[in-house]
């Protein structure tokens, strides 16, 4: 009797892993894990996270607004523009580090690194020339 229970032991310690091996194999290959039509599909949270119709963020939108003087005029211009934007909005100063290393790296975009890094300047202590290195 003991030896019988020893060989079925055996047995299924050799075949059960196989079996559940190519199971799960199986099973893997038969779902779609990918639409046949090509087209991306997105997950829930990412559009949870980025709605087409949500509001832009204060911040983001001086950024981009400064950015777009920094394409107009120059570095200098866009970074007094950000001093009297803080001066008048406070609620911006967190925000001032990300939007001077925006326009650094922007700046870099326009004047290439050596004459970007010209118009630095402590806005943001030296987050401007944090941009400009960043872009390097």
């Amino acid at each position: 009797m003991n030896q019988a229970a020893r060989r079925i032991g055996r047995s299924l310690a050799l075949v059960l892993p196989v079996v559940l091996v190519l199971s799960g194999t199986l099973a893997v290959t038969a779902v779609p894990w990918a639409p046949r039509s090509g087209t991306q599909v997105l997950t829930a949270s990412a559009e949870q996270a980025a709605p087409r119709d949500s509001p832009r963020a204060p911040h983001e939108v001086v950024r981009d607004r400064l950015v777009a003087e920094l394409q107009q005029k120059d570095p200098g211009t866009a970074l007094t523009s950000l001093q009297k934007e803080i001066a008048r909005r406070p609620s911006l100063a967190r925000h001032c580090t990300s939007i001077t290393r925006a326009l650094g790296r922007a700046a870099v975009g326009k004047y290439g690194p050596a004459r970007a890094h010209a118009y630095s300047r402590p806005v943001c202590d030296t987050s401007f020339a944090a941009g400009v290195a960043d872009a390097r």
